[in-house]
């Protein structure tokens, strides 16, 4: 499958928390450049692969079309967090972690309208947390390419939050 390969080249975190790591001389978490990259990358083939179940598995035509500018926008934006990680020296990790996956099997097991709500509800929960870490890292990560690359993609992430939150508002109107 062409997204196990492209691991790093795709962005979407899981509302993963934030990238940090032990505290500075005041108490205060410091930014983890690495757990970021790790976070986005993990996160993004996460929601390359939901965004082709949806494709085959939603019922509704917004839900679909939905899932496939996901494939098409965190393939894109997992390309340009190669090349930020590649300028940070950071590596990229090379497979999904264990939550990815089982949101991965559990949505993959649901159809129709079932598949709609559940990933729906998943894709809202999941682009707040991105936002939030993207927006930490835009002003936090220590190498200047990761800060750039998450400036850069936040007005993508939240424009699919916000297509993603009406979008579930509609399925609750019969959609």
């Amino acid at each position: 499958m062409r997204t196990a390969t492209y691991l790093g080249g795709v962005v979407f975190v899981l509302g993963l928390g934030v990238a940090v790591a032990p505290a500075d001389d005041k108490g205060n978490p410091k930014f983890n450049d690495q757990v970021f990259v790790n976070k986005a990358a993990i996160g993004g083939v996460h929601e390359v692969q939901l965004g082709m179940v949806a494709k085959t598995n939603a019922a509704s035509s917004e839900v679909k079309k939905f899932g496939e500018r996901m494939v098409t926008d965190h393939t894109a934006l997992g390309d340009s967090l190669k090349t930020a990680a590649r300028d940070a020296k950071l590596t990229l990790p090379t497979k999904l972690d264990d939550d990815a996956q089982k949101h991965i099997d559990q949505l993959s097991k649901l159809r129709g309208a079932e598949f709609d709500r559940a990933y729906m509800d998943h894709m809202v929960a999941d682009h707040k947390g991105d936002v939030a870490l993207f927006e930490q890292a835009s002003k936090e990560a220590n190498d200047p390419a990761l800060r750039a690359f998450a400036a850069k993609s936040l007005p993508t992430l939240r424009e699919h939050l916000e297509q993603a939150t009406k979008i579930k508002t509609g399925l609750g109107k019969g959609q």
